[in-house]
């Protein structure tokens, strides 16, 4: 089976932008560098139609990363070239800002009567028995005691 080719092909007004964007210098270098690429693998009538080849060896970048670049600006087009992607795998936090704030506040409470001190299933426990959330982990009270603490002295 012969393999795809993503062929780039810019418009006048696209080269237009990425040389303004080279010459600019103010977006981070990873931006700067995927402009330069498409650049060289322009295969319109006024781009020079680089291999990947000699586009990896001119600007210092894996063949890998300019067949995915080139893949990107034919599938979803020029701006989605430039941008970093979206990361799949990134999950929502579980508990926002003001929900933190309350479970420090009562980790920071008086220990329930008979204990030296909380517990993190306790605190989670009593952090449901609030209303403050429908269910939350011993875990996420651990990471999110973990990420206030840091803070202090």
């Amino acid at each position: 089976m012969p393999r795809k080719k993503y062929r780039v092909v810019l418009t006048t007004e696209q080269r237009h932008q990425l040389s303004q964007l080279i010459a600019a210098g103010t977006v981070s270098a990873r931006t700067l560098t995927h402009a330069r690429v498409l650049l060289k693998a322009d295969e319109s009538p006024e781009g020079p139609a680089w291999t990947n080849a000699r586009i990896g060896e001119a600007l210092e970048v894996s063949e890998p990363t300019i067949w995915r670049l080139r893949k990107r600006f034919v599938e979803q087009g020029f701006e989605a070239a430039l941008q970093r992607k979206e990361q799949a795998r990134r999950k929502a936090r579980k508990l926002d800002g003001a929900q933190e704030a309350h479970l420090i506040a009562l980790a920071c409470s008086q220990s329930p009567e008979g204990r030296e001190r909380w517990s993190l299933r306790l605190l989670a426990e009593r952090f449901v028995e609030l209303g403050h959330v429908d269910e939350v982990s011993h875990e996420t009270v651990r990471q999110v005691l973990k990420r206030g603490s840091s803070n202090r002295g």
